[in-house]
């Protein structure tokens, strides 16, 4: 039985990812702003602000405290706001950064100075596709998730062999945060630029999570693994929509 830590539990990928985690039989803790949407026995909710490392360094070390070991921590927690470049405000990008960059490197730091006291474990993230595309309207997101991919390859480098660190970059996913910011209509646009032709399910992303925390991933470490149905596999993400529209012209 591992010792999970997931931030940003509470609903979306987190949520499936620590629903994966606790029907493997682990104790699965959610650090998370917000109560769970569907509260389990099997899932632990400290309410935490992954933005405030005193709270982050607290969370982490209550949990160390009760179980005396971490096995896997997944910092996933992350938030989005819809704006054009020319519209971004300070205090806009000052909380997307501190929630979706710096809450990464502070759970991580946390969590990786107890596993190195003991007999290691892994470190996961949540990354996204938006890393590695120029995604219109989402500019400090963008840069946020190519931040997480350069952590995970700089923890990887410094705390091998110990430690693994890995982090999951999805595509378009169906979770709370993208049925609030996208119509139906916007999200059938979006399904047309995925080759595999629909949004990803949390459940998917979870598996990914679940298998780089498993013994068959003990030899993949500083990686990132883009589960996104094809969609950044061609030059521009908007390629495969275009095809698609010339084959039924």
């Amino acid at each position: 039985m591992r010792t999970v830590i997931i931030s940003g539990a509470s609903s979306g990928i987190g949520q499936a990812t620590a629903e994966r985690f606790a029907a493997a039989g682990d104790r699965v803790y959610n650090l998370d702003v917000l109560p769970p949407r569907e509260p389990t026995a099997a899932v632990t909710w400290i309410g935490t602000d992954v933005a405030d490392w005193s709270a982050v360094e607290e969370a982490v070390g209550s949990v160390h405290a009760v179980q005396g070991r971490l096995d896997v921590v997944v910092a996933n927690a992350g938030i989005s706001i819809r704006h054009g470049v020319l519209d971004i405000t300070e205090a806009e990008v000052d909380r997307v950064v501190r929630v979706n960059l710096l809450g990464v490197l502070a759970l991580w730091q946390a969590a990786a100075r107890r596993m190195r006291a003991h007999s290691g474990g892994v470190l996961l993230a949540t990354g996204s596709i938006n890393g590695h595309r120029g995604f219109p309207q989402y500019a400090d997101y963008n840069a946020t998730k190519a931040g997480v991919a350069a952590l995970c390859r700089t923890f990887a480098l410094e705390l091998s062999p110990g430690i693994r660190v890995n982090c999951v970059s999805p595509g378009a996913v169906l979770t709370p945060m993208q049925l609030a910011e996208y119509t139906p209509q916007m999200l059938d646009e979006v399904n047309t630029r995925i080759p595999a032709g629909r949004h990803a399910r949390p459940a998917e992303i979870a598996a990914a999570h679940f298998y780089l925390a498993s013994d068959d991933a003990r030899f993949m470490t500083g990686q990132e693994l883009v589960i996104d149905g094809g969609e950044i596999a061609g030059s521009t993400t908007s390629e495969f929509g275009m095809a698609k529209s010339l084959e039924v012209s």
